[in-house]
């Protein structure tokens, strides 16, 4: 059994202004999920993206819309949310606080280079 505390591991920059956790992953021996905790602070924003693999997420505190091919959704802490495979998705912190959220995606889906991304960036044109 491997047991982290999350304050421990090393901060990695993602997106607009969040900071990322690999908690439990390869390095952990993990051989199917990574496990990632995302703090994203007010007005900050995970990527505009999507990916052919599944994920999971649990709020564990702020608030936050969650955007993608539907219409925007409002989330809180103690909601969890699929998004599915090829689904695009962007989270944004709306609240006046921290968001900090887990997110699970199977191994091949951390550090993937299979996303596409949405930004105003790389959106096609």
């Amino acid at each position: 059994m491997i047991i982290r505390k999350v304050s421990e591991v090393p901060t990695i920059s993602y997106g607009k202004g969040a900071q990322k956790k690999v908690v439990i992953g390869p390095n952990e021996g993990a051989p199917t999920f990574v496990m990632r905790v995302f703090d994203v602070p007010p007005g900050g924003a995970s990527n505009d993206h999507s990916h052919d693999f599944e994920h999971e997420v649990l709020i564990l505190q702020g608030e936050a819309t969650c955007k993608g091919d539907g219409p925007d959704q409002k989330v809180e802490a103690g909601t969890a949310y699929f998004i599915p495979p090829n689904e695009r998705h962007q989270i944004v912190n709306t609240g006046k606080g921290n968001l900090r959220f887990v997110c699970l995606v199977p191994l091949r889906g951390e550090d993937s280079d299979q996303a596409a991304c949405f930004c105003k960036t790389c959106a096609p044109k």
